[in-house]
């Protein structure tokens, strides 16, 4: 089984930063910057194709690595933050061949030797827990991505998403369409010593307001009674400084807003 990283990144010249990710072959990079063609495609040896464009959002950066270059058996999502192990195409094939499922979710390890939400034992992810896992975990089949055409949510009704909350969609698009998802104790990478989160800035009124967008939009006629799951399960939200009720509040704005906007257009009844 072939092995391909889909790196999301942002105003590269080259591809000299792949060495600090430890990536040497079969990668699709989407280069978000300034180019005069609106896009361009340098193919490098070892496999690597570098496309740069002009668009923007981390949504259309994964779409376009799955529409114009995404060409392996398995594909693992990444970010420009990422160090992989030397091992993580073995890791990869290895955990694929021996459990039945289309996605795939790793373990990512941080530079303290601490990992990010762990994985202890194998789980099967389902409605209740897909909501708890970033896009830098994520593998596939690619087959199965493309055969049930998923794709990662750019907008709604012309609105733009929260920037947190493409890959929960992600997920639960693929649960909706009968995917098998799974997670694994096994890392392929860790979070580089230098990484700055670019959309997480602590549990504020933005985060708990851009969490119940994602819930109106994934769960629209469960979506208050999954909040109210969100705020009495997650302890962490407590370093918030807010009180449950005030999380919820503001939980139920994002919700509200996106009644506001999609109305009966979102015929979701899960």
């Amino acid at each position: 089984m072939k092995v391909e990283v889909l790196v999301s990144t942002m105003h590269q010249k080259n591809c000299d930063f792949l060495k600090k990710m430890n990536i040497k072959r079969n990668a699709v990079v989407i280069n978000q910057t300034n180019c005069d063609n609106g896009l361009e495609e340098v193919e490098f040896k070892d496999s690597i194709k570098f496309i740069s464009t002009n668009s923007r959002g981390v949504a259309r950066s994964r779409n376009m690595a799955l529409m114009y270059g995404a060409t392996a058996d398995i594909c693992i999502l990444a970010d420009d933050d990422m160090q992989f192990s030397d091992d993580y195409e073995k890791i990869a094939t290895t955990v694929f061949q021996k459990y039945n499922a289309d996605i795939i979710i790793f373990n990512l390890i941080e530079d303290k030797d601490e990992l990010n939400r762990k994985n202890e034992t194998v789980k099967k992810i389902n409605i209740f827990n897909y909501m708890n896992y970033g896009a830098a975990r994520i593998t596939f089949k690619n087959k199965a991505i493309k055969e049930n055409n998923i794709l990662f949510k750019e907008a709604f009704n012309g609105n733009a998403l929260p920037t947190c909350g493409e890959d929960t969609l992600f997920l639960r698009e693929a649960l909706k369409n009968g995917l098998k998802i799974i997670a694994v104790p096994e890392a392929l990478a860790k979070l580089q010593s230098t990484r700055e989160s670019t959309w997480f800035k602590g549990y504020t009124k933005e985060y708990f307001f851009d969490k119940g967008v994602i819930l109106g939009i994934a769960h629209p006629l469960l979506s208050i009674p999954f909040a109210l799951f969100l705020v009495l399960k997650h302890k962490e939200y407590s370093e918030s400084g807010f009180s449950k009720l005030k999380i919820f509040k503001e939980i139920l704005k994002g919700i509200l807003f996106v009644v506001k906007n999609i109305g009966d257009n979102n015929n979701d009844t899960n």
